[in-house]
């Protein structure tokens, strides 16, 4: 190439990476803000990941054109309303909002800032329905209150002999009173009697496992809240220490050694989110997008746990697994 030529075409090059870096610099700084229920911890951590990284294929890449803030409530009421209220002080494009116990704080922070839920139970309340939200709010929720009466059903199909269920759940919140009720409406047609067991803090669950676990033929159910995943260890513990089946919400449980669980992916409703706040911060409005419930649940045996409960899985049940734990 003669020396002209090539300063020619330096020349044009340089002209245009000035262009190239305005460009760059001009595209615009979107916030979004993340309030979670629960504490940071190995599980909440891979759902953010997951969130970010289906944000990517609709273009939004965190420190180029999308700034992520993160709070996490700790599972302490106090702690979201202020956290709630910090967030939307930073004037967020949009916040994704997970578990019940963060959505109301948000709404009562703001009716203008757009919200996007993963993992609510009971969006009731919320939105004016599932299929028209209507206001800033919209999302995804794991199940409806019905379906709370299959986690009875699979702790008499894994445990025939239990006639006495506590069921763990967080009763501040609309979730906790209301899949209580869905199980309690259940309980007579497998003949058992159930009660509640309130998870506020650690000593409460500890009494009141040991005085339920004091008679025969019992079981649990833990119901889904931020303060039994919080709490998670300790319930685990108590089960294995009183021998008592018990059935949970979330896969995490088991593989911690728990039991048995049902539920939907939480890291999936954090996927699905990501597409519901593409589609917000390019237009759409919350009011308008519907919302939407888990159609697929996962099913997990922790084989071993069974066994030091003297336990023998169902060949039927077994066979129905997603995910079997030896």
């Amino acid at each position: 190439m003669k020396r002209r030529d090539f300063i020619t075409i330096l020349g044009a090059a340089a002209a245009t990476w000035p262009l190239a870096a305005r460009a760059q610099q001009s595209e615009p700084m979107r916030r979004i803000g993340i309030l979670v229920s629960s504490a940071e911890d190995d599980e909440g951590r891979p759902r953010i990941a997951a969130f970010q990284e289906a944000l990517q294929p609709f273009g939004w890449i965190a420190g180029r054109n999308v700034q992520i803030d993160i709070r996490w409530g700790g599972g302490d009421a106090q702690s979201i309303r202020k956290y709630a209220a910090e967030l939307v002080a930073l004037a967020p494009d949009i916040i994704l909002a997970n578990g019940s116990a963060t959505v109301g704080p948000l709404l009562q922070a703001t009716r203008t800032v757009p919200i996007v839920f993963a993992y609510v139970p009971d969006p009731v309340g919320f939105v004016d329905s599932l299929s028209r939200p209507g206001g800033n709010a919209t999302g995804f929720t794991p199940f409806e209150y019905s379906t709370s009466g299959k986690w009875l059903e699979l702790l008499k199909e894994i445990a025939p002999s239990v006639t006495r269920v506590a069921v763990i759940r967080d009763a501040a919140i609309s979730t906790g009173l209301g899949q209580f009720v869905a199980i309690q409406a259940a309980a007579p047609s497998f003949g058992v009697e159930v009660s509640a067991v309130n998870v506020r803090d650690p000593n409460e669950i500890q009494r009141a496992v040991m005085t339920f676990a004091q008679t025969s033929n019992g079981g649990l159910i833990v119901t889904g809240s931020a303060l039994a995943v919080i709490h998670r260890e300790l319930i685990v513990t108590l089960t294995a220490r009183y021998k008592l089946p018990a059935v949970y919400f979330e896969r995490f449980f088991v593989t911690n050694g728990g039991l048995i669980s049902y539920g939907p992916s939480m890291v999936e409703q954090y996927r699905a989110a990501a597409g519901y706040v593409d589609r917000i911060l390019k237009g759409e409005k919350p009011a308008d997008l519907p919302v939407q419930v888990s159609t697929k649940y996962d099913l997990v045996i922790n084989l071993k746990t069974a066994k030091a409960l003297g336990l023998t899985i169902p060949p039927a049940l077994l066979a129905r697994a997603d995910e079997v734990i030896e």
